[in-house]
């Protein structure tokens, strides 16, 4: 990629933490292979990783049992022709094949390209297009949704969970018996191999490429590990879609890189998860704002659905990738007397880059949860250190709003062929993350960092990135609509909502049927999680001296919708 001398300086700039050189690892493995290795050779037996589906019997591998299926599967992505830097996309829901397939890419020195399955067509075909991706793996209920652009793009297709294959089919369970289970890597894979690239959505229409490092993956990992005292003979349990960085690192290379069990779930469901994490004897389970909603709602309702949280060894909650509220973490706490660890992060810095610590006395885990407004992100983990910036680059005082800006060993090599997006982040030497916030210092001096909204104008649906400006394109392709704008709103269900700002044409009448016509023309063309919930019609939207929507000032007109929970 051809980026500018200036800021290649401003990325090498943006991976020192502390003083310490980029090329100083914190981290003693080489690349991902050798920790599998150490992991297989030192806990063969060990249970590594037990997958409960929604239908179906619970699966289990131990860390032996679970290298010989990754070096199967390294062994036939080679016979296909997959090498060093080559990519592959995994087209999955939660799945113990597609655990496989990552660690599988990364022990050959090959790119991990997740696609989420909810996406709609044409964002799929961009990203696999846009990433050069070679092969996909392809869990066989996703297949329709991928197989006529992986013809045009002429990506090989490898299907797991083929009940009858065709001729023209393979099946990843058949293929992979049919390669040795011992696996030599390449020289060349080292910490600065590609392992992952991750899409996330910007203010424009297409996402960018967050393009993550092997060290960027084992770094962050370590970092967590250590501040969570996650080690051998724990367990993990992952809730979230492992097509995002906080599935992907927190529940899945964390456990691998301590020597953790993993348990994880083809989706969350609250009356499984009180009793998976006892059952499981689970010290540990991530999640984001809106499944502590649906938590808390559920066991209002139904109680017996949910049942008590007697469970033993549970230490916390890691909580993150969304917006979390004062009202709902002291609520949450409160009626399952369970800790929440706050923390933030991006896929930009591989996953987590700060938490509250998780030793704090009941009275200082309360405060900085519920005694400024907006519950504390925490403190810098070790890989990274964070400030505030003035937009100008320069570090405010304390309790001083600007910049959430970040720089260390787990920010992101850069962004894939995208030369404007990483003068702009990198512009002083950080990674510059698009939002606000401020920090505090406790009695040691030490920063307690807040997030208080976004730069950006992403919408944040349940961890979920969204891009305003794919939704206004939609609004705007309706008849009866002259100008109109997607606006996120705050939400006590998912943290925040899609709503939408309508000026109507001159001749259209202001009705609730309206408002139903524009929500189903909106389905049409989008997914269920980007179409507008709530409409509201104006006369005018505001707009800047350059003619830019100002989404932020019109917030306030969707106050009412945020206790309701859209289905």
């Amino acid at each position: 990629m051809n980026l500018s001398d200036k800021t290649k300086e401003n990325i090498h700039k943006a991976h020192f933490v502390n003083g310490i050189d980029p090329s100083n690892y914190l981290v003693k493995y080489r690349n991902i292979f050798e920790l599998i290795q150490y992991r297989a050779h030192l806990q063969t037996d060990d249970v590594f990783i037990a997958f409960y589906p929604d239908s179906g019997e619970r699966v289990q591998l131990t860390f032996g049992e679970f290298t010989e299926k990754v070096y199967r599967t390294a062994n036939l992505l080679k016979a296909k022709g997959i090498g060093v830097g080559d990519r592959i996309a995994t087209v999955s829901h939660n799945h113990i094949n597609t655990v496989i397939q990552y660690f599988a890419a990364w022990s050959l020195g090959a790119t991990v390209v997740p696609i989420n399955v909810n996406e709609e067509p044409d964002r799929i075909k961009y990203i696999l297009e846009s990433s050069h991706t070679k092969l996909a793996f392809v869990k066989q209920e996703y297949l329709n949704r991928i197989k006529e652009t992986a013809v045009e793009l002429s990506i090989q297709i490898i299907i797991h969970g083929i009940e009858h294959s065709k001729e023209d089919e393979i099946s990843f369970e058949t293929e992979i018996e049919k390669h040795s289970d011992k696996s030599v890597p390449d020289d060349s894979v080292n910490q600065e191999t590609e392992a992952l690239i991750v899409y996330t959505s910007g203010t424009t229409g297409n996402p960018k490429g967050v393009v993550l490092t092997q060290y960027n993956l084992l770094a962050d990992a370590e970092g967590i590990s250590k501040w969570h005292a996650i080690d051998k003979g724990q367990t993990i349990m992952c809730v979230l879609p492992i097509h995002h960085v906080n599935g992907t690192i927190v529940t899945i290379v964390t456990p691998m890189f301590a020597g953790a069990k993993l348990i994880l779930n083809q989706k969350f469901h609250t009356d499984k998860f009180f009793s998976r994490i006892a059952e499981e004897n689970v010290q540990i389970v991530s999640v984001v704002p809106t499944l502590l909603q649906f938590l808390c709602h559920d066991f209002e309702k139904k109680p017996e659905l949910i049942g008590e949280p007697a469970i033993q060894n549970f230490r916390h909650i890691i909580c993150g990738a969304g917006p979390l509220t004062c009202e709902l973490v002291s609520k949450f706490e409160k009626m399952f007397g369970l800790k929440i660890v706050h923390g933030y992060g991006l896929s930009e810095t591989t996953c987590y880059s700060c938490f509250i610590p998780i030793d704090l006395s009941e009275i200082d885990h309360s405060k900085w949860l519920n005694q400024y407004g907006f519950p504390s992100i925490g403190i810098a983990i070790e890989p990274n250190e964070m400030d505030i910036h003035s937009d100008k680059g320069e570090s405010l005082p304390e309790n001083i709003r600007g910049e959430i800006v970040i720089r260390g060993h787990n920010v992101m090599k850069y962004y894939d062929e995208n030369a404007e997006a990483n003068d702009k982040t990198f512009e002083f030497g950080w990674f510059r993350s698009g939002d606000e916030g401020f920090y505090l210092k406790d009695e040691q001096g030490r920063k307690y960092f807040f997030i208080t909204g976004r730069i950006k104008e992403l919408i944040i649906r349940g961890g979920v990135n969204i891009a305003p400006l794919e939704i206004d394109e939609v609004l705007m392709g309706i008849p009866q609509v002259k100008a109109g704008i997607a606006v996120g709103f705050d939400n006590d269900w998912y943290g925040e909502e899609v709503g939408a700002l309508v000026q109507l044409n001159d001749d259209v009448e202001v009705t609730d049927e309206m408002k139903t016509i524009i929500i189903n023309k909106c389905k049409e063309k989008l997914p269920a999680y980007k179409t507008p919930k709530a409409i509201i019609f104006t006369d005018t939207i505001p707009v800047t001296s350059t003619g830019k929507y100002q989404r932020n000032k019109v917030k306030y007109f969707f106050e009412e919708f945020k206790t309701i929970q859209f289905k």
